[in-house]
């Protein structure tokens, strides 16, 4: 396995280099439009959100135009294969999930053992998938691919399970809203590590790093600008979830 600066000097980004582009531009785009919908915002409550969000989308566009020009990018020696690695695209995530599931956190209202579970087994999960992505035996990084699906699974158990339960307690509004972010976070979220599987990085190699690098840039924009334009979209909704509930509980 040779990794290091020479590696990563020599290391530059190919004709995948238009979606890098693409993805800085659409994280961008979407950090402005936040900004703007947060402006007048006064509650302290409601700013979480905004904050968040807007964390979310600037965390990724400074990733990926790390990843477009360059110096996100490294090479694993994978046997005899030479494999051009984003390690941007993990500096990304293990940033920007966790500030995904807190802002469905606030939404449901939940407490600080369901946040503090649900943020764990995520950086658990991104790290265990990094330590997939630079691994230099085929084997160990179908194992590590696998742990970090698992933590996953386990991550969404806890997300159906515990998190909508909490959701219930808000309001009608609030708690379709939830689910409909839910349902999103589900979806996309799952694609990953297909995506992963299939593309240089896993073993299957039938999505070239052409197309592996339009995959997960489209997932990212849907999973974030997407995600932040359906939270974003109602103040009163917002303004709904930052109610306390009777039933609510600090952890």
């Amino acid at each position: 396995m040779w990794i290091g600066n020479d590696a990563q000097n020599m290391a530059t980004p190919g004709a995948e280099s238009i979606w890098l582009w693409i993805g800085t531009i659409g994280m961008t785009i979407g950090t402005l439009y936040f900004v703007g919908r947060g402006r007048g915002v006064r509650d302290p409550e409601m700013q979480q959100f905004y904050i968040a969000t807007i964390f979310i989308t600037t965390i990724a566009a400074a990733m990926y135009l790390l990843m477009a020009t360059g110096f996100g990018l490294t090479e694993v020696t994978v046997g005899d294969e030479v494999l051009e690695i984003y390690w941007a695209r993990y500096a990304d995530w293990v940033f920007t999930t966790p500030l995904l599931l807190f802002d469905l956190a606030l939404l449901a209202g939940a407490n600080r053992n369901t946040i503090a579970t649900l943020v764990g087994l995520d950086v658990f999960m991104i790290v265990t998938g990094g330590i997939a992505a630079f691994e230099p035996t085929a084997e160990y990084r179908i194992l590590w691919w696998g742990i970090s699906t698992g933590a996953l699974l386990v991550l969404l158990y806890v997300l159906v399970g515990t998190l909508s339960e909490q959701a219930r307690r808000k309001s009608a509004e609030v708690s379709q809203l939830f689910g409909q972010l839910r349902n999103l976070i589900i979806v996309l979220w799952l694609l990953y590590p297909v995506v992963w599987i299939l593309g240089t990085e896993g073993t299957i190699g039938v999505l070239p790093l052409y197309w592996e690098t339009a995959a997960f840039m489209v997932l990212d924009l849907a999973a974030k600008v997407g995600f932040g334009f359906v939270l974003l979209r109602s103040r009163s909704v917002l303004e709904a979830a930052t109610e306390p509930t009777a039933s609510a509980v600090t952890g």
